[in-house]
């Protein structure tokens, strides 16, 4: 039976009527206000169901502000509220490719697509066989959520690229925002080096995932700054980012997000002034020759420096070759050791994806030890984004990410050099962010963690995105064959 207006109305009147009266009720009487939250999911579901890249963009902002719960039961912290929306997501994207078995093959067909897979199916291989699968299954699937909808689902959504600014715009605002309460609560002490390491709590875990998410956004903003066609109005809103995040990763204290901006600039550079790759590629030989050749006189000169971490920003700024005292350089180390230990011992397999924080213990050597090791698997993982998978899910493990940074290296820098002046910012702001990621993953790891796990999956599926949708037509394929 078709509803009158007047019907409609009236439904609307004693539907809002009950709930303000069962509302009523329950904090009068139960003292419980989790009914307020009806409304939120009611149009979260609507969203789900009829537009799920409002979802995605929601989730990205949400993503900075986020609070992650640790000391869950296996092992696995949760971040709400995004990871459950995200794994809404996953089971709404599997259950559409199951159902109506329809997806763009010019982003599943894609390589960087294909090496994706290999590396999902690679970490299911492992953990079956892992340490403790049931702590690698749930690693595996905590992967899923922040691949599907950051890469699959977005790489859709970035046909647009209008949705790829959002996605920037949303987790760079996020992030300024945590960045201004952090700076706040950081005043309260002096901005001294030691508070700088945890006053971001409860937003990010420590300053170092902190200082990489910002070092991240930096090229954005910078590059927003200059974007074609741009209005005064988002110019001008870029300049106060960019100094809101500057001042941000300055007092992050992170001595590896520095050294990715630095290496970002560099890269910048060599791709304006389009320095052939071979000449790159000689450089690199020749400095690490020189490494080779002179490590033993570099490592003792190293060992010379007693400079320890400190507010000063020059002194924090030599202490990053301090590998005598400083007791971070010596810990990560020390787990980079432990690290390669694990993988002498299990050089195919790996321990399974994420263990590594419960095995390494008795891997550590009692000389390489630090006054801030730990034996209880409470403090991190490997700080390397390259030994941690190289422990966990052996020489594969490792080798699927390198490929995987080859090769979106490779896609961006041919999207900038065929694409249009809009197209070649945004590759090129996407292609530095990640640059940034992948130099910080040197020192450290968080894509476990949705924080780094939802720009680094989204740059990426910008990548992919202008590579399939954004090239001129006199361009070459990306798709082999």
């Amino acid at each position: 039976m078709k509803l009158t207006e007047r019907s409609k109305i009236l439904w609307v009147y004693l539907i809002t009527v009950a709930f303000i009266a069962v509302n009523f009720y329950l904090i009068v009487d139960k003292n419980s206000f989790w009914l307020f939250l009806l409304p939120i999911a009611l149009v979260t579901l609507v969203y789900y169901l009829v537009s799920l890249d409002k979802i995605v963009l929601f989730i990205t902002f949400l993503t900075p502000i986020a609070i992650e719960l640790r000391d869950i039961k296996g092992g696995v912290g949760l971040s709400l509220p995004t990871e459950p929306l995200m794994f809404g997501v996953l089971l709404l994207f599997l259950a559409n490719l199951i159902f109506e078995q329809r997806y763009d093959k010019r982003i599943s067909n894609h390589p960087v697509s294909y090496i994706i897979y290999a590396s999902l199916l690679w970490m299911l291989i492992t953990a079956t066989t892992s340490e403790l699968p049931l702590v690698s299954l749930k690693y595996l699937l905590s992967r899923l959520w922040f691949v599907i909808p950051f890469y699959f689902v977005a790489a859709l959504m970035f046909k647009k690229t209008s949705n790829i600014k959002k996605f920037i715009w949303l987790y760079m605002i996020s992030l300024c925002g945590v960045i201004i309460y952090t700076l706040i609560q950081h005043s309260d002490y002096g901005f001294e080096e030691d508070a700088g390491h945890w006053v971001m709590s409860p937003f990010y875990n420590d300053h170092t995932a902190y200082g990489a998410a910002i070092a991240m956004f930096v090229p954005a903003a910078v590059g927003f700054i200059f974007y074609p066609r741009s209005t005064k109005s988002s110019r001008v809103l870029a300049l106060i980012l960019t100094g809101i995040l500057i001042i941000g990763i300055i007092f992050s204290y992170g001595r590896a997000a520095w050294i990715s901006v630095v290496v970002a600039i560099i890269v910048f550079i060599l791709i304006v002034l389009r320095i052939k790759f071979y000449v790159i590629a000689t450089a690199f030989i020749l400095f690490m020759g020189i490494f080779l050749t002179f490590q033993h006189q570099i490592l003792d000169r190293l060992s010379k420096n007693k400079q320890d971490s400190s507010a000063n920003f020059a002194e924090h700024v030599q202490s990053i070759t301090n590998i005598t005292s400083d007791a971070s350089n010596l810990e990560r180390i020390n787990r980079w050791q432990a690290a390669v230990r694990l993988y002498n011992e299990r050089p195919i397999l790996g321990w399974g994806p994420g263990t590594y924080q419960f095995v390494y213990s008795p891997f550590q050597s009692s000389q390489e030890k630090t006054i801030i090791s730990t034996n209880l698997g409470d403090k991190g993982n490997a700080h390397s984004e390259y030994l941690g998978p190289l422990s966990e899910m052996g020489v594969l493990g490792s080798a699927l990410i390198i490929l995987l940074i080859v090769y979106f290296i490779i896609t961006g820098l041919r999207v900038y050099k065929h694409g249009t002046t809009e197209i070649k910012f945004l590759s090129m702001i996407t292609l530095l962010g990640l640059i940034t990621y992948f130099t910080h993953g040197f020192l450290n790891n968080f894509l476990d963690t949705d924080k780094l796990s939802v720009p680094v999956w989204g740059f990426i599926a910008i990548i992919v995105a202008l590579d399939i949708y954004h090239k001129t037509k006199d361009s070459p394929s990306s798709i082999d064959g």
